[in-house]
């Protein structure tokens, strides 16, 4: 087996503890600014959802201003983003750099994206339940936990499988500029350097990484939806 690898992978072989290290930094990246993501990503689409016309706590205001600044994030370019926002990198993690230096612009990028998958998974729950849970006088928060989530929990897996999916080709992309992770070892070590087998064993692993998420995705959101 081991002899199997060496002969596909030359280059990859010499460099495997920094490959798993890669992998580790890019399952870190993923981990931190996806969680950090869902928290923000969640209570904005929430918010979005209640305070849009007609929302069980309509204020056009308030969805106006977070529905431009979503916007406005989901227009700029990630690769931009990632310049753009290091000197608030350096000021929060105190670098701009490695993994620590990629969360900042991670969650930029991923927050709007997840906020708008939410939004429109919210938006798929009947208005005929809302309807019923304010006549049965339930209170905002719990139509919002009762109805809202509840209800929605398939499409929300589903939204969460898709930015999942989307965040880990982010921390590829945020290789360009040295944050570390996969996409960093592949331009270091595989375009740099010419080696083609560095690139493939990096593009295995990533797809590898979406078909669990998917796979996994696609389970929980099936089992949930019966």
């Amino acid at each position: 087996m081991n002899e199997w690898f060496v002969n596909i992978f030359p280059h990859l072989a010499k460099k495997l503890p920094e490959f798993w290290q890669a992998t580790v930094d890019t399952l870190l990246m993923v981990g931190i600014s996806g969680a950090i993501s869902f928290v923000f990503g969640m209570a904005f689409a929430v918010l979005l959802t209640i305070t849009r016309p007609g929302g069980i706590g309509e204020n056009v205001a308030v969805f106006q201003v977070v529905d431009k600044v979503v916007n406005f994030f989901r227009s700029v370019p990630f690769i931009i983003l990632i310049i753009v926002l290091m000197p608030l990198s350096r000021l929060l993690m105190g670098t701009a750099i490695g993994v620590p230096g990629a969360i900042v612009p991670l969650v930029f990028g991923c927050v709007p994206f997840f906020t708008r998958q939410v939004e429109n998974a919210l938006a798929d729950v009947p208005d005929g339940l809302i309807e019923a849970a304010e006549s049965m006088g339930l209170s905002a928060p719990d139509i919002i936990w009762r109805v809202y989530l509840r209800e929605g929990i398939p499409a929300l897996v589903r939204a969460g499988t898709v930015t999942i999916i989307s965040l880990i080709g982010l921390t590829a992309m945020a290789g360009a500029v040295g944050a570390g992770g996969l996409g960093d070892f592949a331009i270091r070590y595989g375009k740099d350097l010419n080696q083609d087998d560095v690139t493939w064993g990096t593009v295995i692993i990533l797809v590898l990484m979406v078909t669990v998420v998917q796979i996994a995705g696609t389970a929980v959101a099936r089992k949930a939806k019966h």
